[in-house]
């Protein structure tokens, strides 16, 4: 389990595009659970691609990336209290 959180700048319209754009390609890999935090269930290889690919997204004169890796025992590293609902992503995943 890897969170990763990002403050993209939005002061121009570039910035609110890469925004965007960041927010998209981490919703390929994970789920939402703040307004710029992805919960994300990543292999090794999974992660360095996902990596990669969100690093070209942003600018890193005017944006931040920040990756904590929680590992396999995550369950028992993350509380929730509060409105949004909880999610199990090793669990089934309804359409």
């Amino acid at each position: 389990m890897v969170l990763i959180t990002y403050d993209v700048n939005t002061t121009s319209a570039e910035g609110r595009k890469r925004l965007r754009q960041v927010a998209r390609h981490c919703m390929n890999y994970g789920q939402r659970v703040q307004n710029s935090v992805f919960e994300c269930l990543l292999d090794a290889s999974q992660f360095a691609a996902f990596r990669h690919q969100l690093e070209s997204l942003i600018d890193v004169e005017k944006d931040s990336v920040r990756y904590y890796f929680l590992g396999n025992n995550w369950k028992r590293r993350v509380e929730h209290v509060g409105t949004k609902e909880t999610y199990d992503p090793e669990g089934l995943f309804v359409v």
